[in-house]
């Protein structure tokens, strides 16, 4: 039974392996850009700016990354029939590790700001804090995602 259960993991520990994550993320960064230029860009009667639009755009945003990459992972990327191994001894430790960060990011944030603090350089170094958990959670087991965490790094500084 052992056998069976490591057989229907497969597709969930190679899920990764080929980078179309990767490409979902991209393209929410590149949808997340755009609105806020068309944002920045327009009057505030625009339809930009209505919550509704945001609504829909970030619901169109996330269909399109869901049914995109089940398209490309059956129609361009090959099967995967080798087996990969992850280390699944430490998996709490970054879901916790991001709760804790993502708890306290707002709290200070809101200290910046109610102390007039000029939070332009640490925005600009986000870049840096998210590579250095990308490169520990998704680039050790793939190695060529090295150098994606090394260019979110080199694009933060």
């Amino acid at each position: 039974m052992d056998q069976v259960g490591n057989l229907l993991d497969r597709p969930r520990l190679y899920y990764n392996i080929d980078g179309v994550g990767e490409l979902g993320c991209g393209f929410m960064c590149v949808c997340v850009a755009l609105l806020m230029w068309l944002q920045t860009h327009s009057s505030a009667t625009a339809i930009w700016h209505q919550t509704y639009f945001f609504i829909a755009s970030w619901g169109g945003m996330c269909l399109a990354i869901h049914y995109g990459s089940k398209a490309i992972k059956s129609r361009i990327t090959y099967p995967r029939t080798g087996f990969v191994e992850y280390r699944t001894n430490d998996r709490w430790r970054p879901a916790v590790v991001a709760g804790a960060i993502a708890a306290l990011l707002p709290l200070a944030v809101l200290f910046a700001v109610r102390r007039h603090w000029d939070v332009a350089t640490p925005g600009s170094l986000i870049g840096l804090a998210l590579a250095a958990p990308y490169a520990y959670g998704f680039a050790r087991a793939v190695r060529w995602k090295m150098v994606v965490a090394g260019a979110m790094a080199a694009g933060g500084s």
